[in-house]
């Protein structure tokens, strides 16, 4: 007899997208199915920086301090470094505190960086493990690697699928699909969904093929007479490159523009090695631990990411170019986004506009994120090195200075992003009420804090040293401002008459108010307001749209 597995919500893909999915949807109880090809979480470094907003949402799942121990050392400086080679002649460099001090320093910050976390520095291959953790430790979550979706088919009220693993094929019923199973996605090639956007823009470096060797080269600390960076880029016009530190003790994940010379089919572990060295400038030993290729230059967005009852998240709604970082943290909102949502409807309490608010919010921001990472990597990559710039001469040492100048101005423009990591919207949404106030200026690298509706909720320290988002309620959430907030017994009740778990928290003194412009707030489960005023009279229309049901 054929195996069958009923099920609320099946996830195909354990990256980040669909492991973080799981973690939403177990603490709210609903039955979820990962099934993954893949063995096990990653083994290469992958992505390998994890944005404040990432790690807003993971102190909002109580893990944040977990992930911030993980990576390179508490003391590992984690700055950006720019070089002719490596080991060679140092072009500029944007200096950035170590994890040891992130709790402290993100406390003073006000302004573009009002947040309740600092980005981290941790590669891809630490972060899953803690997401894996996580998801299985919910009754609901069952996650199945060496599990592949064969095929599946939407009926309206439920979807059907078949899956294999080791033990033979078996017949899967979920009342929903999401396919997090990256860029060559099986779930978005059956809904014949397209991109928009630009594929495999062209460039001297972050354009056409890539060449990926992870290096275990513990040595390269000492043929360096550099201080120890996070990411290293190398600009001469024999190999151009980029790593990132690992672990900080000599791991490394190198990338390489190959040339039209080159081809990675053809590369031995000994020439990969020998890649490495040409890009240090120095004899160094290391080892080969894995190496593959992969294709820079895309800004793509699927042309839509729902139909039905399937959704798409992560690299299979959205492929970058890694500049900016943001393709791993893009996925991880795209669960955040869609998590809650679906939980309110396997609950019965969304409304028709909820789970289709979905495409609307995610799929401009989609679009935002890209061109913006599509920005970084254009000048990082259209930017080319002149032949003398390693020369002992005039000519070279002023080459070097102009080298340097670009890539101090661009370090800050990559590197120092708090918009556009904090500061995604979802204007014109069906869920979010507007209030008629124009929305702040959007920009990478400024955040404008606003409580205008459809923005992420603005953060403040209280006065005990608590952030405010750690007394939001994991789900809905009515901020009570300053002293003259208005009774909110209107919106328990509008909320308990449509099944929504509703949390009013007051916010004492002139702060927050100020901020905020308004005596009261609805924050979303994934710390967006969706409302703001003062009329508690207004509850009922309010929590109707906010839930999807006019």
């Amino acid at each position: 007899m054929t195996r069958c597995i009923e099920t609320d919500v099946l996830i195909v893909g354990a990256g980040p997208c669909g492991l973080m999915l799981a973690n939403e949807l177990g603490p709210r109880g609903v039955r979820t199915l990962v099934i993954d090809a893949k063995g096990g979480t990653a083994y290469n470094p992958q992505a390998n920086a994890t944005q404040a907003r990432t790690m807003e949402h993971y102190r909002r799942l109580g893990f944040a301090d977990e992930i911030r121990a993980l990576g390179l050392p508490a003391d590992y400086p984690t700055d950006i470094a720019y070089f002719t080679r490596f080991a060679t002649h140092e072009l500029a460099r944007f200096s950035l505190p170590a994890s040891k001090d992130a709790r402290q320093i993100i406390r003073g910050l006000s302004g573009s960086w009002s947040a309740a976390e600092l980005p981290h520095r941790v590669s891809q291959k630490y972060v899953e493990p803690v997401l894996l953790k996580h998801a299985v430790k919910w009754a609901t979550n069952d996650i199945r690697f060496r599990t592949r979706l064969i095929a599946f088919e939407d009926h309206g009220a439920h979807v059907e699928a078949q899956g294999e693993d080791e033990a033979g094929a078996f017949s899967i019923r979920a009342r929903y699909l999401v396919g997090a199973d990256g860029a060559r996605s099986q779930v978005r090639r059956k809904l014949w969904f397209g991109w928009v956007g630009d594929a495999a823009i062209q460039r001297d470096f972050m354009g056409g093929r890539m060449f990926a060797i992870y290096m275990r080269a513990p040595d390269f600390y000492k043929v360096s007479p550099h201080g120890a960076a996070w990411m290293y880029v190398a600009f001469n016009p024999e190999r151009r490159a980029y790593m990132a530190a690992v672990d900080g003790r000599g791991e490394f994940a190198f990338h390489t523009q190959l040339r039209v010379d080159e081809s990675e089919e053809r590369i031995t572990k000994a020439q990969a090695a020998d890649i490495f060295r040409t890009a240090t400038g120095r004899a160094v030993d290391g080892e080969v631990l894995e190496m593959n290729g992969w294709t820079a230059g895309h800004a793509l967005v699927a042309d839509r990411v729902q139909q039905g009852n399937v959704f798409l998240g992560g690299d299979a709604a959205h492929l970058f170019t890694p500049a900016g970082g943001m393709g791993y943290n893009t996925a991880i909102e795209d669960a955040v986004n869609l998590g809650w949502k679906l939980a309110m409807a396997v609950r019965g309490v969304a409304g028709p506009h909820l789970l289709a608010s979905y495409h609307h919010e995610r799929w401009m921001v989609a679009r935002r994120n890209t061109g913006y990472a599509r920005a970084l990597a254009d000048s990082l990559g259209n930017f080319r090195p002149v032949a003398h710039i390693e020369d002992d001469s005039p000519d070279g040492v002023a080459a070097r200075a102009q080298a340097g100048e670009h890539y101090n101005a661009h370090a800050r423009a990559e590197f120092n992003i708090p918009g556009f990591t904090l500061g995604a919207r979802y204007d014109g949404s069906p869920v979010i009420v507007a209030d008629g106030t124009a929305p702040p200026p959007d920009g990478p690298n400024v955040y404008h804090p606003s409580a205008c509706p459809g923005g992420r909720a603005p953060h403040v320290w209280l006065g005990d040293g608590a952030s405010l988002y750690d007394g939001f309620n994991f789900e809905w959430t009515l901020l009570r401002l300053g002293s003259r907030a208005p009774d909110a017994s209107g919106f328990t009740k509008a909320a308990s008459a449509i099944g929504l778990d509703l949390k009013v928290v007051d916010v004492a003194g002139d702060e927050a108010r100020d901020l905020y412009e308004a005596d009261l707030a609805l924050i979303r489960p994934d710390q967006i307001v969706a409302w703001r005023g003062g009329a508690v009279a207004d509850a009922d229309a309010v929590l109707a749209q906010a839930a999807g049901f006019s």
